[in-house]
């Protein structure tokens, strides 16, 4: 294993941490994914976002029983993430 004495993260919370004030990935429960600037977090991993982009990802069935996915995408200016909702937040690649 990894000598942990020279790592910057040594908790998971570490790495929620380092991400503060930066633009993060987070994959909700429900279909559901957001992209936006970290701005605060807590041990329940709540999360306060600015400049936020959430997408959802609806799957509608037509006559035939087939399947499609619709995009529906949303601005907001700020949004608090219930923690319990959270299932991985990521630095957001360019």
């Amino acid at each position: 294993m990894a000598d942990s004495a020279n790592d910057s993260s040594n908790e998971p919370f570490d790495l929620v941490r380092l991400c503060l004030d930066e633009i993060v990935f987070i994959k909700l429960r429900g279909d559901r994914e957001i992209t936006g600037r970290l701005h605060a977090y807590d041990s329940h991993c709540n999360l306060v976002l600015g400049e936020v982009t959430e997408t959802v990802y609806v799957v509608e069935e037509d006559e035939d029983e087939n399947e499609h996915v619709r995009t529906v995408k949303k601005q907001s200016e700020m949004l608090f993430v219930r923690g319990d909702s959270v299932v991985l937040i990521s630095p957001h690649a360019a």
